[in-house]
């Protein structure tokens, strides 16, 4: 079967954790072994509650979970949020995510350390909404603890990425994943990107058409939300290699970004 001959659905990549839960699964261990030790060298006091915004289908929950730790997440994807509880209670957890809307939310506890890494921030279409994010996100972290924000901003210097492909297999399991630009927009700062996951099993091929809609970032504009929400201190940026020994200074060529904020 060739690609023209795929059956084609439009629907959202976040209805379908399953294979979302795939494609974006690869660098599990690596984000769980970096969260962990910038817990360890920025946090202060002791770390035993984690959180997770736009937390999708759980893959970093349950792992930290395992690892003995409190954790808990909001996503505003209710086929997501089942996905992660079923995972957490197959693992013989209790469930722990809830739908949110992460510009607007509160929690009944307050967590040390609470980490977004891949991206899910750009969701957030408006400067308010992106504020009420940090806003909300410093009312759930006590003082001193930090916040991971990983954002891939806008090189001002070279030309942004275009394109993007890459493939994940369990099992009988095969997901091809291709994404590319469709307009950025300047003036708004509003980019649209198409995205497909061609699904392979034993008995059927089929593909996954999307199209992500997200905010952009340059450096200086990430710099200047994170002082105008007033809440956070940002101690060091790493990027997606997620190396905690090789931190990299943000400049106007830099793309992928994971921002160390310590609540003030």
């Amino acid at each position: 079967m060739t690609a023209t001959d795929l059956e084609v659905v439009q629907e959202s990549i976040y209805d379908h954790p399953k294979y979302y839960d795939l494609v974006f699964g690869a660098d599990c261990a690596a984000e769980v072994n970096f969260i962990l030790a910038c817990a360890k060298r920025y946090a202060t006091g002791k770390v035993r509650k984690l959180f997770e915004p736009a937390c999708g289908t759980g893959r970093l929950l349950v792992s930290l979970a395992k690892q003995g730790y409190e954790v808990a997440g909001i996503d505003l994807n209710p086929k997501a949020v089942a996905f992660s509880n079923q995972r957490m209670r197959r693992g013989g957890f209790p469930e722990s995510a809830w739908e949110a809307d992460m510009s607007d939310f509160t929690t009944r506890k307050r967590y040390d350390v609470a980490f977004n890494t891949i991206n899910s921030f750009r969701h957030l279409h408006t400067e308010k909404q992106a504020l009420g994010h940090l806003r909300s996100m410093g009312q759930c972290i006590r003082k001193g603890g930090l916040y991971l924000l990983g954002v891939h901003l806008t090189p001002t210097t070279a030309n942004p990425s275009e394109t993007e492909s890459w493939s994940a297999r369990r099992g009988n399991l095969a997901v091809n994943t291709h994404m590319w630009t469709i307009d950025r927009n300047k003036r708004t700062r509003i980019e649209r990107f198409g995205i497909r996951f061609d699904i392979h099993t034993p008995s059927r091929s089929w593909r996954i058409e999307d199209v992500l809609v997200l905010r952009s970032y340059t450096a200086p504009q990430m710099a200047k939300l994170i002082a105008a929400a007033e809440v956070w201190e940002c101690v060091e940026t790493f990027d997606f290699h997620y190396e905690i020994d090789e931190p990299v200074e943000v400049d106007a060529a830099c793309e992928d970004v994971v921002y160390v904020l310590r609540k003030r």
